[in-house]
């Protein structure tokens, strides 16, 4: 049996509408990758925050009638267990903080965002930021913190660089 180029063309017209009919016609996939791209936004916006476990804290009046001061301690470990201990005083601002000033300002910006947790089914990047965790324990505005830090994906980088001026500098990935 021999096959001529007219056979041929036709078995390629053919199959070309059995790989359309399959994948969809050229339309129908740009329709879905515009679609895709679309959605991507959504999809990284939504690692990149979550008000699930948000803390409002309201600083309640004192009997004396002032505010209720905030007063943690930061514990920092380098990730080669040497470690750092801070005090920290907002309202008035003070302790062994090297920067207490940027550290209060830290806490005001983005403290009821970056304090709590990362929702354990929450969707992180699997990067690794560096070895360093740091704790942070005590009174903020009147509720109590206990709060632990690490760099070990990108939702806990995110927070980490979110309290830059309360946490100390860690380098590596997520630092500037």
């Amino acid at each position: 049996m021999t096959s001529t180029l007219g056979d041929r063309m036709v078995a390629t017209v053919q199959a070309r509408r059995l790989v359309r009919r399959v994948t969809g016609s050229t339309a129908d996939r740009r329709v879905r990758l515009l679609l895709t791209m679309a959605a991507l936004p959504l999809l990284v916006a939504g690692c990149a925050s979550s008000d699930e476990g948000t803390v409002t804290p309201q600083a309640p009046a004192s009997e004396s009638g002032g505010t209720v001061p905030t007063e943690l301690t930061i514990v920092s470990d380098d990730g080669s267990g040497k470690t750092e201990t801070w005090t920290l005083t907002c309202d008035p601002t003070g302790g062994t903080h090297p920067d207490p000033e940027a550290a209060c300002a830290a806490l005001t910006a983005k403290g009821t965002t970056a304090m709590p947790a990362v929702a354990k089914d929450k969707m992180c990047t699997q990067q690794f930021g560096g070895p360093q965790t740091a704790k942070i324990t005590g009174t903020w505005k009147g509720e109590t913190v206990d709060a632990s830090f690490s760099r070990t994906n990108g939702c806990e980088i995110s927070r980490w660089q979110s309290l830059k001026g309360l946490l100390p500098d860690a380098g590596g990935v997520g630092s500037p």
